[in-house]
């Protein structure tokens, strides 16, 4: 077991390290002691190209679809075959990063739920991953079962999965997550950034008391459906009563561990362990603000600024963005995230809740920074060589590239299979 102890050093620089120390538990190599010395760009191997090869990434989210529809630009208006330098993705780097299998996200914003519009534009976005798949229909693949991924990963294309970010895209209607999942949707986020009726986000006021009788019939629906449930976004109340009411394995599509970086988008300690009761994997999410110590604490600081410019200019939005661009710019992140950051919280969630719930949630294209050296999707195997450099093995490197979440897919299905015949 990976055993990886915090330490913040508080210095002019503001330079955050950690330090490992050798704790090896049966049957797993030790790992090496990690010092700040140790903290250098990665230099991948031909054994990590190998190992990561031979078990392509499954990641839990990218938002190339809402990051296109942002841009004004049409799938067909644009050439994946090319390298797309404002994008974070395109196919000449998924295949640089050996991407296997991909969970697009159909993201849609919450002020969609009080514009009435949010399932239209929810299947708007639905149809751009459709078309992804039609356009590049020899790379992308639509998969809506486990056996799809590893058929269309056995077949050299990369798994196209469609993943729901926030339950108001039902607008309150079990009828309505019955049809995205009929249209494809293989997971849903209960939340996004707004709290519902019947489930409480991590970045508003509660108001359903975690997750509410309705919101418990919505995570029974999804098991019966078998459609997986995501916890990312939501708060910690609402983590644990879903995790006490699903029936089958979770998922955190996109977030990583508070205890390494304090931030509200992250999981705690308790919920680690809840989730490995459940048999869930927490997928890391890659950007700085959630990764890194120093840059977590700046953003937490950005949201107090953030509230305090909501009440003083609560009728004028355009004066509360030009006020917090001013913050921003005299704020700077720390520019200090590296891809060691992001280990780091790999490590913490192997040694709270085991390498069987752990995986990547990368959330490119969704987010304004990234660790160093890992940019954009090209980088996977950079992940690879650093858990090798931390004293992985190769058969827990492969659970974490997608092992993992395969096995949560299939868990997942297989207690849809179980409730069906009960009825």
């Amino acid at each position: 077991m990976i055993h990886l102890r915090n330490v913040l050093c508080v210095a002019a620089s503001l330079f955050a390290y950690s330090v490992f120390r050798v704790h090896a538990e049966p049957g797993r190599s030790a790992v090496r002691e990690l010092s700040s010395s140790k903290r250098d760009s990665i230099v991948v191997t031909e054994k990590a190209i190998r190992i990561h090869k031979a078990a392509p990434v499954f990641d839990g989210h990218n938002d190339l679809p809402w990051a296109l529809r942002k841009s004004g630009i049409a799938v067909g208006n644009i050439d994946l075959r090319k390298n797309q330098l404002k994008l974070h993705t395109d196919i000449p780097r998924l295949r640089t990063g050996g991407v296997g299998a991909q969970f697009w996200s159909v993201y849609v914003p919450v002020t969609t739920a009080t514009q009435n519009n949010a399932l239209t534009v929810t299947l708007e976005q639905i149809a751009v991953v459709r078309e992804l798949t039609k356009q590049y229909s020899d790379v992308f693949e639509l998969a809506l079962t486990a056996e799809d991924v590893t058929r269309i990963r056995g077949n050299g294309k990369i798994a196209s999965l469609i993943g729901v970010e926030g339950g108001h895209s039902i607008e309150n209607s079990l009828n309505v997550l019955r049809q995205l999942y009929r249209d494809g949707a293989r997971y849903m986020t209960l939340t996004h950034s707004m709290s519902l009726d019947w489930a409480d986000s991590c970045s508003d006021e509660p108001i359903s008391g975690g997750l509410s009788a309705f919101g418990e019939e919505i995570v029974h629906e999804m098991n019966r459906l078998g459609m997986i449930v995501d916890l990312s976004h939501v708060s910690p109340l609402c983590m644990t009563k879903a995790l006490k009411a699903t029936q089958a394995p979770v998922i955190f599509s996109h977030s990583s561990a508070r205890a390494v970086a304090e931030h509200p988008r992250n999981v705690p300690d308790d919920v680690l362990l809840l989730t490995k009761k459940n048999g869930g994997v927490v997928m890391v999410n890659f950007f700085s603000d959630f990764v890194n110590p120093v840059d977590a604490a700046r953003s937490r600081k950005r949201n107090d600024q953030r509230e305090k410019l909501n009440e003083r200019y609560s009728d004028d939005e355009a004066k509360v963005a030009s006020e917090l661009r001013q913050w921003e710019l005299k704020n700077p992140r720390s520019k200090q995230c590296t891809v060691h950051d992001l280990l780091d919280h790999i490590d913490h969630i192997v040694k709270v809740a085991g390498i069987d719930h752990v995986g990547l949630g990368s959330d490119y294209d969704g987010v304004p920074a990234l660790p160093t050296q890992l940019e954009d999707v090209s980088t996977y195997p950079v992940i690879t060589q650093g858990l090798l450099n931390r004293g992985y093995t190769e058969s827990d490197i492969r659970k974490v590239l997608g092992g993992n979440v395969m096995r949560v897919f299939r868990q997942v299905e297989e207690v849809s299979r179980k409730l069906s015949l009960e009825k």
